[in-house]
């Protein structure tokens, strides 16, 4: 399953070379990340060890801010922007004879990103909603959703990310995933993901088990919800939609 950084994949020929040749293109998903590193290195991984759903329907994906400024990583302008790059990759695949009713390779552009101490999360949420782009969002931060490979964890972390970040580095064994040697982690350090702090080990039986794991911790805090105000949903992550919905994996 390729990636691109930014740009655009979809063939503009029109018609798309009829309903056999549109059944067996990739699905083209632009992705814009609020983490410059941890969700670009994340999505990496699991592309490359990803299962997917159904073996002939495959992705193509596109980290479409690889380079954008920090002012420009906010969750109202990641949605602003994805909305712009929504509409062309739409009109594209309808160029390429594409449907959006009728074939399961119809473009999709996602936006991954977190509370923390945005004040526009309620806003971003609903532009998205309004405009048909996808969202994972994280309370506090993704980090949530990579401790949650580790552990369980149901209690709020009084917003802050840091104190996420915190606990994962303190998880038995993720300091030796940077080595083995390695007793502790620096917070700038850790923001790399490593395979090894996601993937199930090679040793396990069940491949997916991992990923499984986590996603069943994650709906489970999904469900103890009591607002629709997602900056009160701590914890909170649906990080999982975005493999399953937008990636097609099925685990990884």
């Amino acid at each position: 399953m390729a990636r691109t950084r930014g740009g655009d994949a979809i063939n503009r020929r029109k018609g798309g070379g009829g309903a056999k040749g549109r059944a067996g293109r990739p699905r083209q998903v632009y992705v814009f990340t609020e983490g410059e590193v941890t969700e670009p290195e994340y999505i990496d991984i699991i592309m490359k060890n990803g299962v997917p759903a159904k073996a002939e329907e495959t992705v193509q994906h596109h980290i479409a801010n690889p380079n954008a400024e920090s002012k420009l990583r906010k969750p109202i302008r990641l949605v602003q922007e994805a909305v712009r790059i929504l509409r062309k990759v739409e009109q594209e695949a309808r160029e390429a004879g594409l449907k959006p009713d009728k074939d399961w390779n119809w473009p999709q552009v996602w936006v991954l990103f977190d509370r923390d101490d945005h004040r526009s999360i309620p806003e971003a949420r609903r532009l998205a909603r309004k405009e048909g782009v996808k969202v994972a969002y994280s309370h506090p931060c993704f980090e949530l959703w990579r401790l949650l490979h580790y552990q369980n964890y149901t209690s709020s972390f009084g917003g802050v990310c840091g104190n996420a970040s915190d606990l994962l580095r303190r998880r038995p064994g993720f300091p030796q995933t940077y080595g083995a040697k390695v007793r502790t982690v620096s917070e700038a350090q850790a923001k790399h993901v490593l395979p090894a702090q996601v993937l199930t080990p090679p040793e396990q039986d069940a491949p997916t088990a991992r990923y499984a794991t986590a996603k069943r911790y994650a709906e489970r805090i999904s469900q103890r919800r009591s607002t629709d105000n997602p900056d009160e949903w701590d914890p909170y992550t649906d990080v999982w939609r975005f493999v399953e919905d937008g990636l097609l994996l099925s685990g990884y």
